[in-house]
């Protein structure tokens, strides 16, 4: 059977974090990964990722991604207004404290978005891959271009070089988010890292590593912090079954 090519990367690219009743995550998983993923892509988006968060029992975080802004529009109205959502939206929904946690992305240079097959995603039921993925996001000021070049120009070879190269590096999408049933968080200006390792003791050698180096431990971290306006959040993350970002 020819190996599955490669999709391109999407260029629009929404990181969901939702806060759940307590209890209920792999309720919602079992769901999601069972109805909701094919049916959102039959409408034009692509499900990237689902995860669950290692530092909080309540809280899922999933990755979809779109060729375009208009697409975007026409692909969420289709789905939140069709019979798929109209029979399960009772049931996600009951599960959800907040669901309004959402940065927009884009991949911060040519290249930098998530490739994914989706023709290789895994059937329901399949156990989740035993990985560890971190997405470690950096928060700067609205307008300022000289954290995310920063991450993107000189963090990014060093990560290369010290461990595996990230799955993706993204910045905040700043077109206006033409579908308000669902809110993005505004005035963002962030950089993302995402990266996959065997376990989470991989991800500590690196960070290790990365603090260690000589040009990243003495310049290009401390020019990054000066230029944070909020500490340096890094989501801990094991995908589901039917993850593509693994």
């Amino acid at each position: 059977m020819p190996r599955a090519e490669l999709v391109a990367a999407p260029p629009v690219i929404e990181l969901r974090q939702y806060t759940l009743h307590n209890g209920r995550r792999d309720e919602l998983i079992a769901l999601f990964d069972r109805e909701l993923v094919e049916t959102q892509e039959a409408t034009g988006m692509t499900i990237l990722g689902q995860f669950r968060d290692l530092d909080d029992p309540n809280r899922f975080v999933w990755l979809r991604g779109f060729p375009d802004m208009d697409t975007r529009l026409h692909a969420l109205t289709a789905f939140y207004g069709g019979p798929v959502w109209a029979e399960h939206a009772h049931r996600a929904n009951a599960t959800m404290v907040d669901s309004d946690d959402v940065l927009l992305l884009r991949p911060l240079a040519a290249g930098s978005g998530p490739a994914v097959r989706p023709s290789e995603r895994a059937a329901f039921g399949t156990p989740a891959p035993d990985r560890f993925v971190s997405a470690t996001v950096w928060s700067f000021p609205p307008g300022r271009d000289e954290g995310p070049a920063t991450v993107r120009d000189r963090l990014v070879p060093v990560l290369r070089e010290t461990g595996p190269a990230p799955l993706a590096v993204l910045g905040t999408e700043s077109a206006p988010n033409t579908f308000p049933g669902l809110p993005v968080r505004t005035g963002e200006n962030v950089a993302v890292v995402l990266t996959s390792y065997p376990d989470e003791s991989a991800h500590r050698r690196h960070v290790a590593e990365l603090r260690a180096h000589p040009v990243a431990g003495a310049e290009i971290l401390p020019a990054i912090e000066r230029e944070q306006v909020a500490p340096v959040r890094t989501l801990r993350l094991t995908p589901t079954g039917r993850s593509l970002v693994a």
